[in-house]
């Protein structure tokens, strides 16, 4: 998750803290001015802003966010309860607006809160098929057995459960678990997922829970009725001869050996 803090004070530094350890890529702005720099250069799933900033306030930044069409959640911080600057903040496009002095587990809440929403979920809960994932938690289950994974295999699956239905690509998912920051080759997602679906498929004998978009990337299979289920798609890979791969060449993607697998210890 990409998180935009606008905050010239000492929150901006505990604010850091507290999410990148959560898997969040934290971009720091000092100014109203550089905070309206970053949003318009990167995609950012949350703008934390101080009412307080220098330069241009938290108000005139999220005011010209919204005329400029940035629909980027926002959590406002003030340091002061007045409760009609909150109305005004809430009336100008913000998500919500928090009281300094910062509690971390009521931040923490209301960020995954605010961005849940924005993705079309309205709980911690996110179901697919018979996948749970529990962002609160940072934990998966299928059919309501634990999966075991790697805090970067954890990432790809919230990331593809949060966008569910949509095809990410591998720039997508690097950015998403490691901000820009010694970023590997793109090649390494694909062991990641190759990775993943051994996992599910120890666990459900279902080895198309995460399909392959070709020439897009990747997305979690929806349930094929009310039944749920990772389901089977009609649009899953065939061969030339309509031969569907199974086994061990399924779960390799192509181009990858076996040394290419042990990368993933390298970048667990």
């Amino acid at each position: 998750m990409r998180v935009l803090v606008a905050d010239g004070g000492r929150s901006a530094g505990r604010m850091k803290a507290i999410l990148e350890p959560r898997n969040c890529r934290v971009e720091l702005a000092e100014t109203g001015e550089e905070a309206l720099e970053f949003a318009k250069l990167y995609d950012f799933d949350i703008a934390i802003l101080d009412m307080d900033l220098a330069q241009t306030d938290g108000d005139e930044v999220l005011k010209r966010m919204r005329a400029s069409g940035n629909g980027t959640p926002v959590l406002v911080l003030s340091a002061t309860n007045d409760r009609q600057a909150r109305i005004r903040m809430l009336v100008a496009g913000a998500d919500d607006v928090l009281v300094k002095p910062l509690d971390e587990e009521e931040f923490v809440a209301r960020v995954q809160a605010i961005v849940r929403r924005s993705k079309g979920h309205a709980t911690s809960v996110i179901r697919t098929g018979r996948m749970t994932i529990d962002i609160s938690r940072r934990a998966v289950e299928i059919d309501g057995k634990p999966l075991s994974v790697s805090p970067k295999e954890y990432g790809i699956l919230e990331l593809l459960s949060l966008r569910r239905g949509r095809a990410l690509t591998k720039e997508m998912f690097l950015d998403h678990l490691y901000g820009g920051m010694d970023e590997p080759e793109q090649k390494i997602i694909d062991v990641f997922i190759c990775k993943l679906r051994r996992k599910i498929t120890k666990l459900t004998d279902d080895f198309d829970a995460i399909e392959t978009v070709w020439g897009h990337g990747y997305k979690l299979r929806e349930p094929a009725g009310a039944a749920g289920g990772l389901a089977e798609d009609t649009d899953a890979f065939e061969g030339e001869n309509g031969f569907r791969p199974s086994g061990a060449a399924a779960q390799r993607p192509a181009g990858l050996s076996e040394l290419d697998l042990l990368l993933l210890q390298l970048f667990r």
